[in-house]
């Protein structure tokens, strides 16, 4: 396998200015002050005033910055140049002070210092990491005693079916999934060229490698809606902006959340 992590990190450089441009991302209603955060993170996460907060694979910032819209003091981190670029950017333009750091997660005790009381992640990062015990060291490292992690993220059952909801893979698979030229998860008339490398991790490891590193997991919620419109034609918006299946009797668990301390 080539170098995953430069695959990666050259795809989310191509990706950044079409999700800045895309619908989905919205960045205009975001810029006049439009929250990207969903209320199931703000809910469960609750008060953050005077926090600190490290978000990890924060991408371009909207969500890193939309926590210090709630009072956070936040650091949003990413593998992309161009995605902290256009975050330090942003964070300028709509006059928001975050502090943006260029690093993959593993690598990031080395680049950055301190503690946090929060570490936050979501929507579709853990499976751009091949190591989750690399990662679960990561949170470790960089939460205060006392300290919340928290995560909301695609469920994982979800990678193992097509558009179509047939069955074409299996939920223990262990090799990563290379893509190239695939169309892009914000705008699906937009290929983006190049390889990207994704790896599936059960919820058992999600849990497991937290508790190794010492961390009391106080919650896991699954929920039947998602963020996005996972299957076409089978799911439909609410008033929320989640996507549920059209048809009530189709129950599979599309994302959950995860809380831990210190």
């Amino acid at each position: 396998m080539e170098d995953y992590l430069k695959a990666n990190k050259d795809w989310w450089d191509k990706a950044t200015l079409i999700h800045a441009n895309s619908k989905d991302y919205d960045l205009a209603g975001f810029k006049k002050g439009k929250s990207s955060l969903h209320t199931m993170e703000l809910e469960e996460l609750g008060d953050v005033s005077g926090k600190t907060l490290l978000h990890l694979q924060c991408h371009f910032g909207m969500g890193t910055l939309s926590w210090v819209r709630e009072g956070a003091i936040a650091t949003g981190v990413d593998l992309s140049d161009e995605s902290i670029k256009l975050a330090r950017s942003l964070s300028e333009e709509i006059e928001v002070p975050a502090t943006f750091v260029k690093s993959d997660v593993y690598d990031l005790p080395n680049v950055l210092a301190g503690e946090f009381d929060i570490v936050f992640t979501s929507y579709g990062v853990i499976g751009w990491l091949p190591d989750l015990k690399k990662w679960a060291k990561v949170i470790n490292h960089f939460l205060k005693k006392g300290g919340t992690f928290y995560i909301a993220e695609i469920h994982p059952l979800t990678s193992i079916f097509n558009k179509e909801l047939a069955i074409m893979d299996t939920y223990f698979r262990e090799e990563p999934y290379i893509n190239e030229s695939a169309a892009d998860y914000a705008d699906d008339q937009v290929s983006i060229d190049g390889k990207s490398y994704n790896w599936n991790h059960p919820l058992s490891e999600v849990c497991n490698v937290l508790i190794e590193e010492g961390l009391t997991i106080e919650y896991l919620h699954e929920f039947s809606f998602t963020v996005y419109n996972r299957f076409p034609g089978l799911l439909e918006e609410d008033k929320q902006g989640y996507w549920r299946f059209k048809d009530p009797h189709i129950q599979l668990p599309l994302l959950f959340s995860l809380k831990a301390t210190k």
